[in-house]
């Protein structure tokens, strides 16, 4: 599993420059995602480790997290967005790519599957039915570790258009605060489709909804710790509604914060 993972580092490396052009804009995806990759696979690595997993696993985890974005590269060169909406999904791009790999084809077969699921769930709104409770470990943790770094990577796209600079989606009205219901299920403490997003209010609220979709108190931690959460909220309008989903926001994170993760995995 050692060589495996050594090997697909160095494929990696190898195939994400392939996509470098002089092109400024195609390379600030390119080197966003680059840099994305590295953090995600290292959190995704550390997570793994925090579980306590075996070295296997661990080594699994981070092949994972080296692999869960590989569809971005292509999707961003072929459609210059990172809207799957406006071009493909991502995660099956990446399969795609995947399994085209010489050395996928030397992973034992369960840790073969496990990868296309865990890469395969990473981006959807919720988790499919999995096929062992393995599976399921996997797919939660890289979606914990692809989300860690989101808020890294979204953070200076907090104020006005800059907020469009990678989905290219319009929004529908300028003078609407936020999408019809959006700002209920947020009080309700629920998940949106990324479908129903309208508004830029629309697209920083979800980004404290990411939290509601959290598994591990080790991810939670460092969210709170960064600070993340807070500064988004400073970019809302401070209407009763924000005030009320953020209060409940707050008392979730602090229950998943002094949760035990080691409980998650009997």
């Amino acid at each position: 599993m050692k060589e495996i993972v050594k090997r697909a580092h160095i494929w990696m490396d190898k195939y994400v420059k392939t996509f470098y052009e002089d092109d400024e804009e195609v390379m600030l995806g390119i080197k966003t995602k680059e840099l994305h990759t590295g953090y995600v696979t290292s959190y995704a690595r550390e997570l793994a480790q925090h579980l306590q997993l075996d070295e296997h696993d661990v080594l699994l985890a981070e092949l994972v997290g080296l692999f869960h974005d590989v569809g971005r590269f292509r999707q961003w060169k072929l459609y210059c967005t990172f809207s799957d909406a406006l071009s493909e999904d991502h995660a099956n791009l990446g399969l795609k790519v995947i399994q085209e790999l010489p050395f996928f084809q030397e992973l034992a077969d369960e840790d073969r599957d496990i990868l296309l699921f865990a890469i395969g769930n990473h981006n959807k709104k919720d988790i499919a039915t999995p096929p062992s409770k393995r599976h399921l470990l996997f797919a939660r943790i890289i979606r914990d570790a692809d989300k860690l770094d989101i808020f890294r990577v979204l953070e200076p796209y907090l104020t006005g258009k800059k907020i469009q600079t990678f989905s290219k989606i319009p929004f529908e009205d300028e003078k609407m605060l936020f999408a019809p219901g959006f700002i209920d299920k947020f009080v309700r403490g629920e998940q949106v489709d990324y479908n129903e997003i309208r508004t830029n209010n629309d697209r920083i609220l979800v980004r404290l909804m990411w939290a509601y979709d959290i598994n591990f108190a080790w991810t939670m931690l460092r969210i709170r710790e960064k600070g993340y959460l807070p500064r988004v909220m400073e970019h809302l309008p401070q209407i009763d509604k924000v005030k009320e989903g953020y209060a409940k926001l707050n008392r979730y994170v602090e229950d998943k914060c002094n949760s035990s993760d080691l409980d998650m995995l009997d």
